[in-house]
């Protein structure tokens, strides 16, 4: 089955490819919606975790053994890691910059798991190229209390509203420091940074001391009742690791937004920490917006070929076998002229609209 999800999904890409450019079809990864489509495409079921990974996988394979015009590197696990090398190997064949495209790839994994605390634990993380350089970051997390995964696409390289979108299911307890209303949050950590380590220090210490108590600045003993914690607030120990984390941070610490997004040692607990600080001491909160923009709903979404988990009906081989075959054969006919191409890819929409597919 894996053989034939993965001949489809390429022929699927290169029509696209041929017709919009690879820089389209960044542009349709980019939305969650699109994405998930695709994978019911191919054949994946519309909830399961695997199905990021199954498609990222087919992806990479697909882009390095062809030449498309784009790449993807990462991935899960272990290949996650591998960003740096092989951006290096893609700076030689699309020519992009090597250390652009790993920045841009530390940016998006610090704004979707440190600037964002919202319970996922990142597992599947890949950056796609174009010619044009970095383009999209494919990140996925699980949920190790619910089991339940988030994936997040993310197209800028910036802390603010870096997301293109956010599949998966709403959450109550989230710390969103990427959000826009967070801009003046994000303002006063570097503001607490710049005071020094040991003022910091003892800041987190008021700030741990007064959990649960009226805002020290914000309000008076006895005049009002506490406010209610938000969901994040909870003790920052200052352990060992937290102190390395801040030694790190002091040998170059950040002066603006774009040095935060990338300064060595800045963690989760290290952002929740200032989060807490600057709410607690200077009444100036982070946001609890969870910037989750799909909902996996199952019935949003059309099947063409089935799923392996028999939703809403079986794999049907044949039918994606039918697709593989009128799919090649409309990407050979779309290299005849502009007329047959576009009569080609008239054919090619008109036959998977019959299953709900739009291209």
């Amino acid at each position: 089955m894996l053989k034939v999800m993965k001949s489809l999904t390429e022929n699927i890409v290169k029509v696209i490819v041929d017709e919009r450019g690879p820089d389209g079809l960044v542009r349709a990864l980019a939305d969650p919606f699109w994405f998930q489509a695709f994978n019911n495409v191919i054949g994946m079921d519309w909830d399961s975790s695997g199905s990021t990974t199954v498609v990222v996988t087919l992806l990479k394979e697909i882009s390095w053994s062809n030449e498309l015009g784009f790449l993807v590197l990462g991935g899960k696990g272990k290949r996650m890691l591998q960003v740096k090398e092989e951006a290096e190997k893609a700076e030689r064949l699309l020519g992009v910059n090597s250390e652009e495209a790993f920045t841009f790839s530390k940016v998006a994994a610090r704004a979707a798991s440190t600037f964002l605390q919202d319970g996922y634990e990142t597992y599947v993380h890949a950056l796609v190229l174009t010619g044009k350089g970095p383009q999209l970051v494919i990140q996925q997390g699980m949920n190790l209390r619910t089991r339940m995964a988030r994936r997040y696409h993310i197209d800028r390289a910036s802390v603010e509203e870096p997301f293109s979108g956010v599949a998966g299911y709403r959450s109550n307890i989230t710390l969103n420091a990427t959000a826009k209303e967070s801009r003046a949050a994000r303002k006063a950590y570097l503001d607490i940074i710049a005071e020094g380590k040991e003022r910091l220090l003892r800041l987190l210490a008021q700030s741990n001391a007064a959990l649960g108590a009226p805002n020290l600045l914000r309000y008076i003993e006895g005049e009002v009742k506490a406010p209610e914690p938000k969901a994040y607030y909870k003790p920052v120990v200052p352990s060992r690791q937290l102190l390395r984390s801040l030694d790190i941070i002091y040998r170059n610490p950040p002066q603006n937004e774009e040095d935060l997004a990338t300064v060595e040692g800045l963690g989760p607990t290290m952002v929740r920490a200032l989060a807490l600080i600057a709410d607690i001491i200077y009444s100036v909160p982070t946001s609890e917006r969870d910037p989750v923009t799909l909902s996996m709903d199952p019935f949003a979404y059309a099947y063409a070929i089935g799923g392996k988990d028999g939703v809403p009906y079986p794999f049907d081989r044949k039918v994606a076998e039918e697709a593989i075959e009128y799919l090649a054969r409309a990407i050979e006919e779309s290299a005849l002229g502009n007329a047959q191409r576009l009569r080609a890819m008239a054919r090619l929409r008109q036959y998977l609209a019959r299953y709900g597919v739009v291209l």
